[in-house]
């Protein structure tokens, strides 16, 4: 065999060991492709199912910040009109008529009362609550330690109702307490209703 020959020979071979590295090389990368285009197929429905989990979770977000809202809305609504309520209430026990109130006065002393020789302390402006009312509760509490309830001298800003006093204690039962009450029990109320 000739030189060139021989060195057609080598170079023959040389391309085709080339084109077969090349066709390899092209295998692998067509390979390489699919899988990367695997991976970017399955970023891409990751991606996806975060984003829509993201956007249902920013939705739940929103949807109860905006119930909350409403929520506080409703409540302050309710406090509101509650303010209203209360301050009708207070009117209409003050202005109730004289029989009325001194019912309602006699009984409420009725049921405060413990000993029965507590000073009765009443509003500045009191003027229904007097001797005769407290000889009328006397009379129905008898005789004995029960009935020697006496009127105190010393009247206080209570805006209505009384006050109880054996020493130093005092039994508050002013009209301004008695609202106090029965507004922290709506409250309760309105609380278990807002957040149940």
């Amino acid at each position: 065999m000739e030189a060139e020959q021989v060195v057609e020979k080598i170079l023959a071979d040389a391309k085709a060991e080339a084109e077969k590295i090349r066709k390899q090389a092209e295998e692998r990368e067509a390979a390489e492709q699919d899988k990367l285009a695997e991976q970017l197929d399955e970023y891409k429905k990751q991606t996806e199912i975060l984003a829509e989990k993201a956007g249902k979770d920013k939705k739940l977000h929103l949807l109860a910040a905006a119930r909350m809202d409403i929520a506080k809305e409703y409540l302050a609504e309710k406090r509101k009109l509650l303010d209203e309520v209360f301050a009708q209430a207070r009117e209409q026990l003050q202005n109730l008529p004289d029989d009325d109130y001194c019912q309602l006065m006699t009984k409420l002393m009725l049921e405060a009362v413990e000993t029965g020789d507590e000073e009765v302390i009443v509003d500045k402006n009191e003027n229904r609550i007097d001797q005769q009312l407290i000889d009328e509760v006397n009379e129905q509490l008898g005789s004995g330690n029960k009935g020697n309830l006496r009127l105190s001298e010393e009247k206080q800003d209570i805006g209505g109702g009384f006050i109880l006093r054996r020493g130093k204690i005092k039994n508050n039962v002013s009209i301004k307490v008695l609202l106090t009450l029965a507004r922290k029990e709506l409250e309760i109320e309105l609380a278990k209703e807002l957040f149940s």
